[in-house]
């Protein structure tokens, strides 16, 4: 035994073992991720020292939002009237069931918008909300009604207003939005938010306008993104979150380190004891 610990002594003061151990610090230091990089919309917060409580820091004017309907929108248009049943021509439900959109356990029913950005109804024809936004569409569709029908009321919703997340996020997948103003952070929370590999400051954002696709690269971690034109999300947008040049070392070295360390520290020893 007690020559047994006089070679493992020996060996954990070599210079190989001296090496590994300083290799395995120098790994293990840079792999680290520092409390900075994890933080969202920064702006001085690390200094916890220079907040004030129960006050008003700081005030951002956010860009006006307001969404456009577009082709391959799928709106539900609701005519609600005083007009009996057999003449009220607009309350039939002339969109089609979209088993893909499921809310509170049900089924929605919706018209989808053309490519040349209509809707068709009974008597009436063809009629164009594509470019409206959804209160626009609702006005307009009210003056239509009134035409027809006693007392109508109009309400109308968009259903498929959705994103997509990908990378460095705890759920990814398609989300769906009940709200067409919705921000990037509120999106993101949706989405289960970023993981603490995600790199916040190169998040990816791709967007379809028209028969275009936009490529922007957007920092979470500035606080001014609050006044960016991209703080809103669109329909049909994709974030991809990259992952840290620590994440291999996180998900994969360090897990695996201890028993790398211990396999070689047993060889080194097996060996010195065998000479």
């Amino acid at each position: 035994m007690q020559l047994f610990f006089r070679y493992s002594k020996k060996t954990l003061g070599s210079p190989v073992f001296r090496f590994l151990w300083t290799l395995v610090l120098i790994i293990t230091i840079s792999s680290c991720v520092t409390n900075r990089k994890y933080q969202l919309v920064q702006k001085n917060d690390v200094n916890k020292s220079n907040l004030r409580t129960d006050s008003v820091m700081r005030e951002y004017k956010t860009v006006q939002f307001e969404y456009r309907l577009q082709t391959n929108d799928i709106v539900s248009i609701r005519f609600e009237s005083l007009t009996p049943k057999e003449y009220d021509f607009l309350s039939i439900q002339t969109g089609a069931t979209n088993p893909n959109l499921v809310a509170g356990g049900g089924l929605l029913f919706g018209d989808l918008i053309d490519d040349r950005g209509e809707i068709p109804f009974p008597v009436v024809g063809r009629t164009k909300v594509g470019g409206l936004t959804v209160f626009e569409a609702q006005n307009f569709l009210q003056g239509l009604a009134n035409q027809y029908l006693e007392s109508p009321t109009v309400k109308v919703r968009l259903l498929n207003y959705r994103a997509t997340f990908l990378g460095e996020v705890h759920r990814e997948g398609v989300i769906l939005m009940q709200n067409n103003r919705v921000s990037m952070l509120e999106a993101l929370g949706l989405a289960g938010g970023l993981t603490d590999l995600a790199d916040k400051t190169n998040i990816k954002l791709i967007r379809q306008k028209g028969d275009k696709t936009e490529i922007i690269y957007i920092n979470l971690q500035d606080e001014n993104f609050i006044t960016s034109p991209y703080y809103y999300v669109y329909q049909n947008d994709v974030i991809v979150a990259p992952p840290l040049k620590q994440r291999p070392y996180q998900r994969y070295f360090s897990a695996n380190i201890s028993v790398l360390l211990s396999a070689i520290t047993l060889l080194i020893i097996v060996l010195t004891y065998t000479k």
